[in-house]
């Protein structure tokens, strides 16, 4: 398979694949074409798009690729399929800063941060599927651990965890 054709495929599957495609499902779908070869492609591409000026670009987000309007041209797209994006309610944002910054995290240790009862909020983002059950802690009740999902990268177009902005620090003011 030639380079141009590649880039075509690539950009095709892309295009015709809703959720964020990884490197390793593009492996999948080329086998005869080498990582090194599909790296320098998807950056080609990116490039390309980025220099074009439109109303969308390649981005890569939630450890994939994916074709993603530009947040200047939304409201026109949204007016025009009548939706209105969902909004996460203040306990709810607090909640998944908890579990982002947190992950793997208990729901006891989620209200301990916050203060407050998080089932309701916990549960809103389940739904959303921004938060899923991890796993269980080994010990005594075997409480659920929660953590952010793929699709929270995506929501908020992040590569990775390691993309959330850093914490503040805390001063501690001690009076003398």
């Amino acid at each position: 398979m030639n380079r141009s054709l590649t880039k075509s495929v690539v950009e095709g599957v892309i295009f015709a694949h809703s959720e964020p495609l990884s490197m390793e499902t593009l492996e999948r779908l080329l086998p005869v074409v080498p990582r090194s070869l599909l790296e320098e492609i998807l950056q080609e591409l990116e490039e390309e798009y980025n220099a074009r000026s439109r109303g969308f670009t390649l981005t890569q987000v939630g450890g994939g690729y994916q074709f993603r309007t530009l947040p200047e041209v939304a409201p026109w797209i949204l007016s025009l399929r009548s939706i209105r994006p969902t909004r996460l309610s203040r306990a709810a944002l607090e909640t998944l800063s908890v579990v982002a910054y947190n992950q793997p995290i208990t729901k006891s240790r989620i209200e301990q941060i916050r203060g407050v009862e998080s089932s309701s909020a916990l549960k809103s983002l389940l739904e959303r599927d921004l938060v899923t059950a991890a796993g269980k802690v080994d010990g005594p009740g075997r409480a659920i651990l929660y953590a952010t999902t793929p699709r929270f990268l995506e929501v908020f177009g992040l590569k990775d965890l390691s993309e959330l902005p850093p914490l503040p620090e805390i001063e501690v003011i001690v009076d003398e």
